[in-house]
């Protein structure tokens, strides 16, 4: 919940560091080769967050793709991410083993499904939820982009975005441990 307010204002981030990264390409010169390094590294740390929070094409594509409703955006989104450009593919392929994760604390879980509602991967993917027993976590999918609104969804705060320490993360409700995702 801490995080809500930052997330909310991720298109704005991404809108100020697209065009600072446009100005460093295009007035300094700086090489894409440094671009598509630099965001592979992030990846490393984060998974696949360069797309939704940093990439001035990611800022483009999902301004022209929120036309066609929510349910058409979503599943424009999901395949904008599978395909989108090499920083993407890398770091999809580094969601899996990122050191920061979406984390599930199941002792605050109210199983509302309001992450899921929200999750692109959830909504166009029934093998995949954050918060349903069994299915394979969303965030760990290779098209999450890391967009976070699971997180700032989850009004109860039993989802956050924590080092992927395969630790137990505490639980708000009840003072008990619970299973990290």
């Amino acid at each position: 919940m801490k995080w809500k307010k930052f997330i909310e204002s991720r298109r704005v981030v991404q809108a100020a560091v697209g065009v600072s990264i446009y100005i460093a390409v295009a007035q300094y010169s700086v090489p894409l080769s440094w671009i598509i390094v630099g965001g592979s590294a992030i990846g490393i740390v984060t998974g696949k967050i360069f797309c939704r929070w940093m990439c001035p094409m990611g800022f483009i594509m999902e301004s022209m793709m929120g036309g066609g409703g929510k349910d058409s955006k979503m599943q424009a989104m999901y395949m904008y991410f599978k395909v989108g450009c090499p920083i993407a593919w890398i770091s999809g392929l580094l969601n899996k083993v990122s050191l920061l994760k979406v984390s599930t604390d199941k002792s605050a879980c109210t199983s509302c499904g309001k992450c899921d509602s929200v999750c692109y991967i959830a909504a166009n993917n029934d093998d995949f939820s954050l918060y349903k027993p069994g299915l394979k976590n969303s965030s760990s999918h290779y098209s999450c982009s890391r967009c976070l609104n699971c997180v700032a969804a989850c009004n109860k705060g039993a989802l956050s975005f924590l080092p992927n320490l395969h630790t137990e993360v505490p639980s708000q409700s009840e003072g008990k441990p619970a299973k990290a995702r």
